[in-house]
């Protein structure tokens, strides 16, 4: 940056224009607002779907990625800058973010609110608690499986298997230990002593919930689908059945309206659910998604890790849900990441980045490169990408300097997405609904991932025969794996092919509408890595906040 100061310094620097200018330069009335604070507020949902209804809808722009390195690939900072380019270049947009989890925040990836000259403000309050709706979330999870064990301690009147249970508590923060732990030791109590364990709240199925749900009535009834054991004969014994549904629906009420904050630039900017997108489905939520459409022109949105990951479950599960469709993708790349995937061979490299172009290119929409500038790269390189993301079938591919310059160095990036927008998009999820639930998995391994096909455990195998039987077959799949490869294996850089998905398990998420796949050693808990963000977050003489990013 040009001025040397770092991206906490500038977000504290930032003085942030009143909320309800934000919220009126967007099209929202006074009483669609609930003001949180001076500088973030709460949207009401349904009354501002109720007044658009009906009316033009912006164009919806999804922000993607290459294969994630420990470089950091600058893919929330470039979907700020967008936005504030789309402002730059006289375009009325609305951007769409997921909200950071605390783990990740105090763990290797630090915040999640962009940087440099291209961030959301307040920055902290983003990163940290923000509203409370993560917060709600893991109550709401923990409720539910209280009630459980209470039923199972009360007589157990709904006859629960206790070996069956499948429901997990959650926790917002990176805790390895307790992944797998024993519950239901104290004699006195009269438990079911069993092995469980912590799931981080963004893996909840109740994150997933949250981040689907049409209103409030919508939010109740998935809640009350979920399973969360089996009764001695092996039917589900679900939320409604243990009568915890209205109660979790009550947590919930102030979570479900999305959050309004703004960027550096004063563009608006709805925060809305958290769930990640090697675990979970990864974007925001469709309620934020479908308010943005009916107030702005353009609405960037962002998904999840890498196009394989994100960008797959946006398209296969989220559109599908919502009935929307994008009009453009944005593929976000740098030199680094790049020269990592081809062994220090940027021309190498670049197969990665030709995969994730062929990725959105193979859902019928239009594909843009971003190639994120950083300090120390070279011209010539910077030149290379651009050219080799044309080559790879990119619409258009452009330099953008956001984190330095910000919505002035992502005007170039914003008429070239503009542009993508005009052009004719056949957009198309990659399945059938009446496909089965093994073809599902297989057409993502193959046609996204390049695999040359499944190696499904014998129980897992069992799993999916169960859960077709009982009419779960036609639901989407949600692969979980990691975001570090395009296979399951994190080792296996750059564009592999050729592989076998290994799939160990599988779970069905019937409040949230899909089957979830494990694949490889996927964790839905995560561990804090040494050296974590966490040692350098503290408080100055003055009070004020030094170390987060």
């Amino acid at each position: 940056m040009s001025d040397g100061a770092g991206s906490l310094e500038i977000a504290h620097a930032a003085a942030g224009r009143p909320i309800a200018d934000v919220a009126a330069d967007a099209g929202l009335r006074p009483h669609e607002i609930i003001p949180w604070g001076r500088a973030k507020a709460k949207v009401a949902a349904a009354a501002v779907l109720e007044r658009t209804a009906g009316g033009p809808q912006g164009r919806l722009v999804c922000v993607t990625a290459v294969t994630p390195t420990r470089f950091g690939e600058g893919k929330t900072t470039t979907a700020i800058g967008l936005t504030q380019g789309l402002g730059a270049i006289g375009r009325r947009p609305i951007l769409c973010l997921r909200e950071p989890s605390l783990g990740p925040v105090f763990g290797r990836k630090g915040g999640g609110a962009g940087g440099g000259r291209a961030q959301l403000v307040p920055m902290e309050d983003v990163n940290l608690h923000f509203t409370g709706d993560i917060h709600a979330i893991a109550a709401a999870n923990n409720l539910l499986a209280s009630m459980l064990d209470a039923s199972l301690i009360h007589g157990n009147p709904l006859g629960i298997d206790p070996a069956s249970i499948t429901w997990r508590r959650t926790l917002d923060m990176s805790d390895r230990v307790l992944r797998r732990i024993e519950v239901g030791r104290d004699p006195g109590e009269g438990a079911f002593p069993r092995e469980t364990g912590f799931d981080i709240a963004a893996a909840s199925e109740v994150m997933a919930i949250l981040s689907v749900a049409a209103d409030l009535p919508d939010l109740r009834r998935r809640l009350g689908a979920i399973i969360v054991a089996r009764d001695g004969t092996g039917r589900p014994v679900t939320a409604e059945a243990l009568r915890a549904a209205g109660a979790m629906t009550v947590l919930l009420r102030d979570a479900l309206d999305p959050n309004l904050v703004q960027t550096l630039e004063g563009q608006p900017c709805l925060v809305h659910a958290g769930p990640f997108a090697n675990i979970a489905h990864g974007n925001n939520s469709v309620l934020a998604d479908r308010v943005a459409l009916g107030l702005a022109e353009h609405v960037v949105t962002e998904a999840g890790f890498a196009a394989d990951l994100g960008f797959e479950k946006f398209s296969d599960i989220v559109c599908r849900t919502a009935g929307f469709a994008p009009s453009a993708a944005v593929v976000v790349a740098g030199v680094a990441t790049l020269r990592h995937h081809g062994g220090g061979d940027l021309r190498a490299g670049a197969a990665n980045l030709a995969r994730h172009v062929a990725i959105v290119r193979g859902f019928g929409v239009p594909c843009v490169v971003a190639v994120n500038r950083r300090a120390g790269d070279a011209d010539e390189d910077l030149r290379l990408l651009c050219a080799l993301g044309l080559e790879a079938g990119a619409h258009a591919a452009v330099v953008c300097t956001a984190f330095e310059h910000g919505g002035a160095g992502a005007a170039d990036l914003a008429a070239a997405v503009v542009e993508a927008c005009e052009q004719p998009s056949a957009f198309r999820p990659l399945y059938d609904d009446a496909a089965s639930l093994t073809e599902k998995l297989e057409t993502v391994a193959r046609r996204v991932y390049r695999a040359a096909g499944l190696d499904i455990a014998p129980a897992a195998a069992q799993r999916i025969a169960a859960l077709e039987a009982e009419g779960f077959g036609g639901l989407p799949v949600c692969i979980a794996k990691t975001p570090l490869s395009l296979s399951a294996d994190p080792s296996l850089i750059g564009a592999p092919e050729g592989f076998t998905l290994p799939v160990r398990d599988v779970r069905v998420y019937a409040g949230a509408g899909w089957v979830v796949a494990l694949c490889g050693d996927v964790q839905l808990m995560p561990g804090l890595p040494d050296g974590p963000v966490a040692e350098q977050i503290d408080v100055d003489a003055s009070g004020a906040t030094v170390g987060l990013f």
